[in-house]
């Protein structure tokens, strides 16, 4: 045969020759000899046992049903339990270990379930899973079987006597804790209602220190603006005096320099007189007298009108209003005398003049003409592919414009301006 092992879920058991007594090896190797020799082996595995109870009067007679479950083995680190469950189960199957386990587990069982009420059973699982496992265990360890634990699964009964039980309890637990939630909802509101009291105790209290805080405020608060605004008022006023005064002396001195630029204008003006005077004294020949006398007559008034503006504008700063309106009959006069210098010179040279004046306009007129042109912003033209195109067709425009002129002249005026200008010439 030679060696022989097993795993550690078993337990190897020789007995024959060389031996006076069995030998176990539980999990490990041995030297069996053939023939003298017998080798057995028994399973150490641990067996899950379903413990039915069903229908067992209980210790005041009511029949409930009880449902257990056991872990049970074969103990293999003890010799004496070792020899006691070879005694009975060597040479049988787990099967038949675990009925002979199973049958002996449900007789205690039984008995627990006689000796205890349901309420007992019910109520206390530990207590009934205690007693079965000690009365049970006390009878299998002479099997050589080990109870590893044992566990009160489920209890019932066919009559409701449990559901009744149920529904006793949980009406008391349901009338324990209305009455429980009932004292603690009144305690509550108590408390809410004395904590509610101080609560408004307290805001009051603070709300009547914040009203006083915020009077004393208030009433320092206005101390203070009307300081301020008495201070505010008095810088106010100096502010407004300084500025006036200085606005006063800015006027003064802006007076003082108008009167020095028109003083200089006044000198200029008589320099450029005297310097129009020279120079048409130098250009100017007989065939011009009528242009002369005309021209010095209007330099003179322009002079006497700048001299006397002059003066009313330095009398200005003394008396202004009667400066003004020494200004303006100056003015006034200056222009009379001018209009009446003008009538005189026209009456001596009409056609003369009315060329002068035509003259003088016409540059205005073109600048009239052409001032439509110079706002646009954009000019389309279209061309016929004769003539001229573009800025030459402009002012080409304006140009004929222009040489219309004479002939409007004329028949408004009856003066023949290119007549006279050839005869000013010719002269």
């Amino acid at each position: 045969m030679g060696f022989e092992t097993c795993g550690p879920n078993e337990v190897m058991v020789v007995s024959g020759c060389c031996h006076t007594g069995s030998t176990f090896i539980p999990g490990g190797r041995v030297f069996v000899w053939p023939i003298i020799q017998k080798l057995q082996k028994l399973s150490l595995n641990t067996m899950t046992l379903q413990i039915e109870s069903p229908n067992v009067y209980t210790q005041l007679g009511v029949a409930v049903s009880v449902t257990g479950i056991a872990q049970v083995k074969i103990q293999g680190s003890s010799k004496e339990m070792l020899e006691s469950a070879c005694e009975l189960f060597l040479g049988k199957s787990e099967h038949d270990i675990e009925r002979v386990a199973l049958e002996t587990l449900e007789g205690h069982q039984r008995a627990i379930m006689g000796n205890m009420t349901v309420e007992e059973i019910y109520k206390d699982r530990k207590k009934f899973s205690k007693a079965v496992f000690e009365v049970a265990s006390s009878d299998l360890v002479n099997m050589g079987i080990c109870v590893v634990s044992y566990t009160l699964k489920d209890i019932r009964d066919d009559k409701g006597y449990l559901k009744y039980l149920g529904m006793a309890q949980t009406a008391t637990v349901k009338r324990d804790a209305r009455m429980g939630e009932a004292e603690a909802r009144m305690e509550s509101g108590i408390r809410e209602a004395n904590a509610e009291e101080k609560r408004m105790a307290a805001r009051y209290s603070t709300d009547i220190d914040i009203a006083k805080s915020q009077r004393d405020f208030e009433l320092k608060k206005a101390a203070y603006d009307m300081e301020i605004q008495t201070k505010k008022a008095q810088s106010d006023m100096a502010y407004k005096l300084q500025a006036a005064k200085t606005k006063q002396a800015i006027k003064e001195e802006a007076m003082q320099i108008k009167v020095i630029e028109r003083t200089q204008q006044i000198e200029l003006q008589e320099q450029e007189i005297v310097r129009r005077e020279r120079e048409l004294e130098a250009t100017v020949r007989k065939p011009a007298d009528a242009e002369k006398y005309r021209l010095e007559k209007m330099a003179e008034a322009n002079r006497t009108r700048v001299i006397l503006e002059a003066e009313a504008e330095a009398e200005a700063i003394k008396v202004k209003g009667e400066a003004e309106a020494f200004a303006v009959e100056a003015k006034a006069k200056a222009e009379a005398e001018q209009m009446a210098k003008k009538a005189d010179a026209w009456k001596d040279y009409q056609d003369a003049a009315m060329v002068d004046m035509i003259l003088e306009t016409l540059p205005k007129m073109a600048a009239e003409i052409s001032a439509p042109l110079c706002k646009a912003k954009k000019i389309t033209m279209v061309s016929s592919g004769k003539g001229d195109v573009g800025a030459a067709k402009l002012s080409g425009e304006v140009l004929t414009l222009m040489e219309k002129m004479p002939h409007v002249v004329e028949n408004l005026t009856g003066i023949n301006i290119s007549k006279n200008i050839k005869a000013a010439t010719r002269r």
